[in-house]
């Protein structure tokens, strides 16, 4: 593996590593972060256990097979921490162990095996989604939203403004919960649904929910609808983390799904079998929730609670990232990094041009932005091998959401990097991601990009600058010591795709 060595002057951070534990009612996770405070964080274990331990809380009461459940998976949860050993453990416990007459019976069985569990309040578990939302998603200048995070005992509506939690509420609408109060029959009656419709309007109509803000769901409840949507499209990208369920698509799902038994739901592709029984509840749910705010849809948040403790330890208070978008890219480089200088030549070539050329192409900040990301992480693919390389950092780019981009932009960015090397740029699989004009955005800005890439192509730095002139032909103009002969020549192979991309011949001659 190609290995870099800190530049001088630059503080090295000792990496650490987190374990959070997510005692949900319907789930329980354990997930393991490795992380440098402050700069950067990757998810290296996770481990996942449907225990339905919100069974029974619809009466009062978990069950006691939902208990043993429960105990049997914090068993498992404590041997894997010993093996692992973290340096920090953080388990947090949720609704069905603060709203059941025994749930404490989890907590003395944490405490038995050595783990010191959080029982959250609800208020708590709200702040820590916002705090997720806040750090994961492009919402705008104004970084306002209303949150709302179906679990399987509770729901938690939150407030967000400029970015901070300003209140929040936990609502007895987990879809278990929900599930066991309404849905008794198999698949549920129109009467048991029209009941469970008028309790969820109910408790939102007690909160201060105001008109026109995005609305943001998370949760894997939530995620699993998403996901079903996103198979009936045949949508291009694997996660959802960053997708938008119009209200249409609820709606649709909402008709076709509510009348199929739990065994023909959970035969449905991209569903996993423990979310069949909960599925019309959260269904139900998020229809009711999208007529009354009257939002168009949702976005999706992959992250969640247990994000919102990640932050905590990753960044002083208030935990906010001053730029998610500009710590995902460099998030990202520095899991696959490769020579920071010549990564910084290539940018600043890469700008050189774009700017140089501003006449031609009329693009503003958003294409400038995208472009030096690009330049950023042009060679990561490298960690996987020299030959493919450009395809390899295209599949990295992609293998996980960003924080702050879309999905456009995030599949925009795979594409410049799939490109920067070599092949005719294509939009590919992604059109149905892309706005008016981005076949064209995506030519332009590759061509740059690898007009940038063979200017530095002996990563050397024998090229300085370049000045760029523009008339009947576009005349490159190379700044170095003595005729950069290769980098010369490699530019200038570029031509015909620099002419498709601007339609203008292209000249690469050397300056003193």
């Amino acid at each position: 593996m190609l290995k870099i060595t800190p530049e001088e002057g630059q503080k090295v951070v000792k990496p650490r590593s987190l374990a959070i534990m997510d005692l949900g009612s319907g789930t329980f996770r354990l997930v393991v972060y490795e992380y440098e405070p402050g700069l950067s964080f990757h998810l290296a274990d996770e481990l996942r256990e449907p225990v339905a331990l919100g069974e029974g809380l619809a009466r009062g009461r978990i069950h006691p097979q939902a208990l043993e459940r429960g105990k049997k998976a914090l068993r498992a949860f404590a041997d894997f921490l010993r093996a692992v050993t973290p340096d920090e453990v953080r388990i947090l416990a949720t609704s069905a162990i603060r709203d059941s007459e025994n749930g404490g019976e989890i907590l003395e069985e944490a405490l038995a095996l050595g783990l010191s569990p959080k029982l959250l309040s609800g208020e708590e578990e709200a702040q820590l989604g916002v705090v997720a939302v806040a750090n994961a998603l492009p919402l705008g200048v104004k970084g306002e939203a209303l949150v709302v995070d179906q679990g399987g005992g509770s729901a938690q509506v939150s407030r967000m403004q400029a970015r901070r939690f300003l209140w929040g509420r936990a609502l007895p609408l987990g879809a278990l919960r929900l599930t066991e109060a309404f849905l008794v029959s198999d698949p549920p009656a129109k009467a048991e649904v029209k009941a469970l419709e008028r309790a969820v309007a109910s408790h939102l109509k007690a909160l201060p929910l105001a008109p026109g803000l995005p609305l943001v769901g998370l949760g894997g409840n939530v995620r699993a609808v998403a996901r079903l949507h996103q198979k009936r499209r045949g949508y291009p990208l694997d996660f959802v983390h960053g997708y938008y369920l119009p209200r249409e698509g609820v709606e649709e799902l909402y008709q076709d799904l509510l009348s199929l038994s739990v065994k023909a739901r959970s035969e449905l592709p991209g569903l996993q079998p423990d979310r069949a029984k909960t599925l019309p509840a959260t269904l139900v749910f998020l229809r009711t929730l999208l007529r009354h705010t009257r939002a168009p849809g949702l976005w999706l948040s992959g992250m969640g609670i247990r994000e919102g403790v990640l932050f905590q330890s990753l960044l002083p208070p208030p935990h906010l990232l001053p730029d998610p978008r500009a710590f995902a890219v460099e998030n990202l480089f520095r899991r696959y990094p490769f020579r920071a200088d010549h990564r910084d030549r290539v940018k600043a070539l890469a700008l050189a041009l774009y700017r140089g050329l501003s006449p031609l192409h009329g693009y503003g900040p958003e294409e400038e932005r995208l472009l030096l990301e690009a330049a950023h992480l042009h060679d990561i693919g490298m960690h996987l091998g020299y030959h493919e390389h450009h395809k390899h950092g295209a599949y990295l780019v992609l293998s996980e959401p960003l924080l702050g981009m879309s999905h456009r932009e995030q599949a925009l960015l795979a594409l410049l990097v799939r490109y920067h090397r070599r092949g005719k740029p294509s939009l590919e699989g992604y059109r149905g991601l892309m706005a008016r004009g981005d076949s064209k955005r995506l030519l332009r800005l590759a061509s740059l990009l690898r007009l940038a890439e063979m200017l530095e192509r002996t990563r050397s730095g024998r090229v300085k600058g370049v000045g760029v002139e523009l008339g009947e032909r576009v005349r490159l103009t190379l700044e170095a010591g003595e005729d950069p002969w290769v980098e010369r020549l490699e530019a200038e192979k570029q031509g015909g795709l620099f002419q498709e991309a601007f339609g203008l011949p292209l000249e690469v001659v050397w300056g003193r």
